[in-house]
């Protein structure tokens, strides 16, 4: 065989080569092919290929397996089980591999470890971190993006897999690659910091001590709108856990301009900085204060008003939190028209942890003084958390919290006109707390007195079957001790029979 002959050979073999390997990444881009072609045994036949001569054999290979591994936890196995992440890994580590390989390789990776811990660990085990460190410090950016995006994926399952992310000295690496021009990579670089700082405290004061959060703080009106969402998820992933790092969040003068981006166009975006206002304003009175102050309260209310379902929850919660520190803050919030605008995300919302975040939030406001319930009173909220905490449709949670609520607006609630209509409907363990309010009242008010005889407050008391002794009945002995004894006989049930046996007894002169 001459020369020619043997070079045709070797060109039609490559050619093969090449189109197997295409073909089968082409397929792997369609859902509906995968178990296809698992069953056929192709990732067997693309092993081999990761170590191919020609380069671009080897990245579509590896491109091929990335695809597949990306679609469920039994092809990620399947890839870990033929041993193909330390080949993948050996390749991320030379020198002299492509650029398009590395990408590909690193994809693999990524895919892999998305699925659940245990894959992730998986990739970890292979010594995958020290080649992605390898890669972050390359000098092309779509080599840095996809080793930071691995990387990330290893990290967000949990505290353990985020330690040894940072243990292999990743954390300064991707602060660098936040600085870098080239804006996808900044993204996946700002939200594997996300996933690292998100597990606890100690991984979060990792991430501020290499000067995150200066440089994540000048990117927050960047325009690009997938960039802020990685950058606000940060910087909430790192304030959520203490009060010290809060602190150096709201240091790095995010504020008032993080506000502005509770209008912006992009969902996510509003819901991140929501959340991390609410992140900041969880911690003290203090940081509250700095929120209430730089108008932040009435930017959150705004923010509810225009949006729905989810996007609304770290809004709610925000405003919860702030009114818990102190009668000044909830005031701050009931001056800014919060009740009101809760009471429409109660009356709007389906889900159920919506509904008792809004309840929990009405309680964190009310239960300060009676001027603070009676602005929840006066907003109609009482008959509406009453139904939530009665309706077994309501999930355990939703119940818990109506009830709570409730119970600790009415305590300090003295606004009788909101308090009257749920004698009618409240269960016992409501209602004594209604009608301790009104024995507290109704000896100092005489209006109040009349009005309460008037509109048949008095007889339904007097219909209340209350243990002799019991709290309810003294509460009732307090009311009844305001009217003169004959008025309240006349509103006792069977007054009416008993004179009308008086009428059958009586015999006239």
């Amino acid at each position: 065989m001459c020369v020619r002959q043997v070079l045709q050979v070797f060109e039609q073999y490559q050619k093969a080569r090449t189109q197997f390997v295409q073909t089968v990444a082409d397929l792997a881009a369609r859902p509906q092919n995968t178990e296809t072609l698992q069953n056929s045994g192709v990732m067997s036949l693309l092993r081999p290929l990761l170590l191919d001569a020609v380069p671009t054999i080897q990245q579509t290979a590896a491109l091929a397996l990335g695809r597949l591994a990306n679609y469920n936890d039994d092809l990620a196995e399947a890839v870990v089980k033929g041993d193909i992440l330390p080949q993948l890994v050996y390749s991320l580590a030379e020198q002299n591999t492509q650029r398009f390989y590395k990408k590909a390789a690193a994809f693999v990776l990524r895919a892999v470890a998305k699925h659940s811990p245990e894959l992730a660990q998986a990739v970890v085990d292979c010594g995958a971190l020290d080649a992605l460190v390898i890669s972050l410090e390359e000098f092309d950016p779509g080599v840095k993006e996809a080793a930071a995006w691995a990387i990330g994926y290893i990290a967000r399952h949990n505290a353990q897999l985020s330690q040894a992310v940072v243990d292999a000295g990743v954390v300064p690496l991707l602060v660098l690659c936040i600085q870098e021009p080239e804006i996808a990579l900044k993204r996946v670089a700002a939200s594997a910091l996300s996933d690292i700082a998100k597990h606890s405290p100690e991984l979060a004061q990792t991430v501020v001590d290499t000067g995150a959060i200066a440089h994540l703080a000048q990117m927050i009106l960047n325009p690009d709108a997938k960039l802020k969402r990685q950058v606000f998820s940060a910087l909430s992933q790192i304030a959520k856990h203490s009060v010290d790092v809060a602190e150096m969040v709201v240091e790095a003068e995010i504020f008032p301009a993080a506000l502005v981006c509770l209008k912006d166009p992009d969902e996510y975006v509003r819901k991140n900085v929501a959340t991390l206002i609410r992140e900041i304003s969880k911690h003290t009175p203090e940081l509250s204060q700095i929120i209430v102050n730089v108008g932040g309260v009435a930017a959150v209310i705004d923010y509810l008003g225009d949006s729905r379902g989810n996007v609304r929850l770290p809004g709610i919660m925000m405003l919860g939190y702030v009114a818990t520190h102190s009668e000044n803050l909830a005031m701050a919030v009931i001056v800014s028209k919060g009740v009101p605008q809760l009471a429409i995300c109660l009356e709007e919302e389906q889900e159920d942890h919506i509904k008792a975040a809004t309840a929990w939030a009405f309680g964190q406001i009310g239960r300060h003084t009676p001027e603070h319930a009676k602005a929840v009173a006066v907003a109609n909220v009482f008959p509406k958390l009453l139904n939530l905490y009665l309706d077994t449709e309501s999930s355990e949670d939703l119940q818990v919290k109506a009830k709570k609520a409730l119970k600790s607006i009415l305590q300090k609630c003295t606004y009788l006109p909101a308090l009257e209509p749920l004698l009618y409907e409240a269960p016992s363990n409501i209602l004594k707390h209604i009608i301790c309010q009104f024995s507290k009242v109704l000896p100092h008010d005489s209006k109040a007195r009349r009005l309460f005889v008037t509109s048949g407050g008095l007889k339904k008391v007097q219909e209340i079957k209350a243990e002799p002794g019991s709290a309810i009945q003294e509460y009732i002995n307090a009311i009844n001790s305001c009217y003169p004894e004959e008025i309240v006989r006349y509103y006792s049930p069977g007054y009416s029979e008993t004179l009308l046996e008086r009428i059958d007894n009586y015999q006239p002169v």
